[in-house]
């Protein structure tokens, strides 16, 4: 622990103890919590750093005039004190142990109706319960009866600390007291010593008593479990949320023997709660069968309940036979509208699970749910002919999901879901035909119509034989996509375009004849149906709908690109079209969409086996050209990152395999590590280097990366130093000795680069004037300095040579300081403000303030 910190501690523990004291911020017993935390994970007693703290907590539990927020920090804090076994020790024989976690004391104090009191004494207790000596205490006490008390507390969160609590000591009492006296477990592996979790520590001081205790203590939660889990009344429901929750938590969690006796102890109420159909419980306790995975028969007839409101509306007879009154009380509750739409939406929810478990499980096949599904959404629309149920009360049922948003999302999520089901793909038809409808409906909600266009390209991903589509079906996707595409409202057209570019990127199987291509051909003809809608949305009034064109412009041309299609008018009209918005635009969505076109254009040429066709390479290098200097130079911060990751390629492109060259940040490489030799596949050809370094500087991107070192943006500034540093480590590496690096540079150091006099070009030139200045005052005062390091550049901007345009690349590479501008750029304000130190200085000057107040000191707490 820091000296400084230690030795401010004691006053900051005077200032908290004291009444009425004042706290810089709501959030600083948090913060000060969070660094004891810390230090005590690092293996620091705090007790033994720190031994003022046990005369705080003995101070402060006496006081209960202190603000409650204070004591809850107290009560948390004793229990991580306490959190090894000499340290508990010491707090036991002190007394201030007992007093801390009295319940009484703080009955009697009146503080114990205060949530945090509460909460800060159920997770002291268990930050505590991490060695038997704890665990013990914790049964001595009989903390358990308070503990089951306040799992059904009024406030949510007290009640969610204590269900993590039980949990906590069953498996605290699993751990114990499955270890027997010889140290060895019931599966008879050694017991390590540990100081960690107390299920890796051995006691053999275990007595029969003591293990009894603990037995009795998994017995009263079972117990607990078992008669609170069904709820006699509607105002235990929540009792019964919560009991599950917990039961889920446990299930997950323990082992056999205590996995069989929690199971055994529920299996009657869990059933006779599903029998029950309780809609509000139904999540939890799927939550519950899915924990006990081998509860086959749970399994099922939760299924069975899942389904019975879908089976109810659309009439399909999902279900085989159903309980007449379960039925009714399910009938009597889909009649309220509310409560109708929450539980299809639940149905709908855990549909695509269902359809996981095991056959025999399943009531009736995933077709028939997916028949199920298709059936609802039509009566969505209000199509009642697909009902099969002919009973009044049901159809008054199904009216209450008319024109319902949220049942039709729903639904639709669980299309999507199930698409992928055994035996499905079957429907694909039926459901293009209900997904056309629903994106032709004009009454269709906008969510609602992404949800269908996510659903058709799933669709189309999952099932990729199209022979079952009709020459209809393209017809009318075409229809409706020409109208969505200008629809009046922005998010559809949105959602318009966005599904254009996706459909061009699954593959599909157009014919019987196994002809391969993209869903966007195989339903809308291809280019030459998307690519006009697209180039039309690129002039749309939302910046949204614009930056969702252009990416799927991208999509669209992927393919051309990797098949090295000749370039045509219209492909040169469209980079024409992208640059112009590059330029013009007022947003940045659009403009970084054309920044991240470009570097899907490149990084498909790069990728591409074959030499790219001469035409293509034309148009892209002369345009990337354009986006580097257009896109370094842009207002958004997003942009300019885009347009280093753009400069990144072509410098992976121009440098790969040569030496020194790694991609990625190369502060991740520690400098003695071995370099693999797969990352020296090519000879470092002086030639070469000066020839990539060459079309680098033509193409702009050493200017890119020089203007984004000196950028405002800290992300940006941070990539360019590391893409800079890389390229340092090919054209003039440092690892080289004087005379190596100097026969290896007598080429490339005849790169040059240009530096105007204006804007970033400005910045650079003053810090290399910097550089040479330093390097003259060190030769000044005796110190052994190679003036030549500086190279020409520092010297002639030192001696107001600033006039000149040109300067060697390397030696800028060399003057600029990248290693120590690095080490800045990564740091945060973090290692100066926000720190312990700085937390316990905040403390102890607001308190200074609050008992000062007639000196109007303002109190300027730091950002922590």
């Amino acid at each position: 622990m820091d000296r400084e910190c230690v030795s401010l501690l004691p006053r900051v523990c005077e200032v908290l103890a004291a009444s009425g004291s004042s706290l810089p911020d709501d959030t600083s017993l948090e913060k000060l919590l969070d660094w004891f935390t810390e230090v005590t994970k690092a293996g620091t007693s705090l007790l033994e750093s720190c031994p003022c703290l046990l005369e705080f907590i003995s101070s402060v539990v006496h006081n209960t005039t202190l603000d409650p927020s204070i004591l809850s920090f107290t009560l948390r804090l004793s229990g991580l004190v306490a959190v090894t076994e000499d340290a508990f020790t010491v707090l036991q024989q002190s007394s201030v142990l007992d007093l801390v976690f009295n319940l009484q004391h703080w009955q009697e104090a009146g503080l114990w109706e205060d949530p945090c009191i509460r909460i800060g004494w159920i997770q002291g207790l268990r930050t505590m319960m991490q060695h038997p000596k704890a665990l013990g205490f914790f049964v001595q006490a009989d903390f358990l009866k308070p503990l089951l008390q306040l799992q059904t507390d009024k406030s949510l969160f007290v009640a969610s600390a204590a269900n993590q609590m039980l949990a906590h000591v069953l498996l605290s009492c699993q751990s114990v007291s499955s270890v027997e006296s010889n140290g060895v477990d019931e599966e008879g592996e050694d017991v390590g010593r540990s100081s960690g979790s107390i299920a890796d520590l051995e006691y053999p001081a275990i007595t029969v008593e003591t293990n009894q205790d603990y037995a009795a203590v998994v017995t009263a939660i079972s117990e607990c479990l078992k008669k609170s889990l069904v709820p006699r009344k509607n105002s235990q429901l929540h009792q019964s949320l919560q009991i599950l929750k917990l039961l889920a938590l446990l299930l997950a969690q323990t082992r056999a023997p205590l996995w069989e006796k929690l199971l055994q102890m529920v299996a009657d109420s869990v059933y006779e709660l599903l029998a029950a159909g309780y809609s509000q419980l139904v999540l939890p306790l799927m939550d519950v069968i899915l924990a006990a995975h081998s509860d086959l028969v749970h399994t099922a007839q939760s299924a069975r309940v899942l389904l019975l409101p879908l089976d109810i509306i659309t009439g399909l007879n999902l279900l085989t036979t159903t309980a007449d009154e379960q039925q009714f009380s399910m009938v009597e509750q889909l009649k309220n509208k509310t409560s109708c739409i929450s539980m299809i939406c639940v149905c709908l929810t855990n549909t695509p699970q269902i359809t996981l478990t095991a056959a025999d499980c399943l009531p009736c096949p995933p077709v028939l749910i997916v028949t199920a599904v298709l059936s609802l959404l039509r009566l969505c629309s209000g199509d009642f002919s697909s009902s099969s149920s002919s009973s009044s009360s049901c159809r008054d049922v199904s009216r209450n999901i008319i024109g319902s948003s949220k049942v039709q999302k729903c639904a639709l999520e669980a299309l999507i879901a199930l698409s992928g089901s055994p035996g499905v793909e079957v429907k694909l038809p039926e459901v293009v035909t209900l997904l056309v409808q629903y994106l032709d409906n004009p009454h269709s909600d906008p969510t609602v119509l992404h949800k269908s266009y996510q659903a058709l390209v799933r669709w189309m991903s999952v099932c990729s034989d199209l022979s079952s589509i009709t020459d209809q079906h393209r017809q009318d996707l075409l229809q409706v996509a020409t109208k969505r595409s200008c629809d009046i409202r922005w998010e559809v057209r949105d959602s318009t375009v966005e599904f254009l570019g996706r459909l061009a990127g699954v593959s599909v199987v157009q014919t019987t004849a196994e002809e391969v291509s993209d869903a966007s051909v195989a339903l809308l003809g291809g280019c030459c149906f998307t690519t006009p809608l697209l180039r039309a949305a690129l002039q749309d009034p939302e910046s949204y709908v614009r930056a969702s064109a252009i990416s799927a412009l991208a999509q669209t041309l992927a393919a051309s690109w990797q098949q090295g299609a000749a370039l045509t008018q219209e492909h040169t009209e469209i980079v024409n079209q992208l640059l112009e918005v590059l330029s013009r635009d007022t947003e940045g969505f659009a403009r970084r969409a054309v920044v991240r076109y470009f570097i899907a254009w490149l990084s498909s040429r790069s990728s591409h086996s074959s030499p790219p066709p001469l035409a293509s390479s034309s148009l892209l290098m002369p345009s990337v050209r354009s986006v580097l200097s257009r896109g370094s130079a842009d207002l958004d911060w997003e942009v300019k990152v885009h347009t280093l990751e753009l400069a990144e390629l072509l410098l992976h492109e121009a440098f790969s395999g040569q030496r020194g060259y790694m991609k990625g940040n190369p502060t991740q490489t520690h400098p003695y590590a071995v370099i693999p030799d797969t990352l020296h596949t090519r000879t470092h050809n002086e030639e070469d280097v000066v020839g990539e370094l060459n079309s680098l500087v033509q193409w702009g991107v050493v200017s890119a990366l020089l203007s984004g070192l000196v950028d405002c943006d800290r992300p940006v500034a941070l990539r360019a130093c590391r893409l800079l540093m890389t390229l340092r480590e090919v054209v003039c590496p440092l690892s080289l000795g004087a005379l190596d690096a100097t026969a290896a540079m007598a080429m490339v150091a005849k790169v040059t680069c240009e530096l105007p006099g204006c804007g970033w070009a400005r910045e650079i030139r003053k810090m290399l004037a910097t550089k040479a200045k330093d390097a003259e005052r060190g030769c000044s005062v005796g110190e052994v300095v190679d003036c030549d390091d500086c190279g020409e550049a520092g010297q002639e901007a030192a001696s107001g040579g600033g006039q000149t345009p040109c300067v060697s690349v390397c030696e800028v590479l060399r003057s600029l300081d990248l290693d120590e501008r690095l080490d800045v750029l990564t740091r945060s304000s973090d290692h100066v403000h926000n720190s312990p130190f700085s937390l316990l200085q905040d403390i102890l000057t607001a308190s200074s303030a609050h008992s000062q107040p007639d000196t109007q000191q303002e109190v300027i707490v730091d950002c922590y």
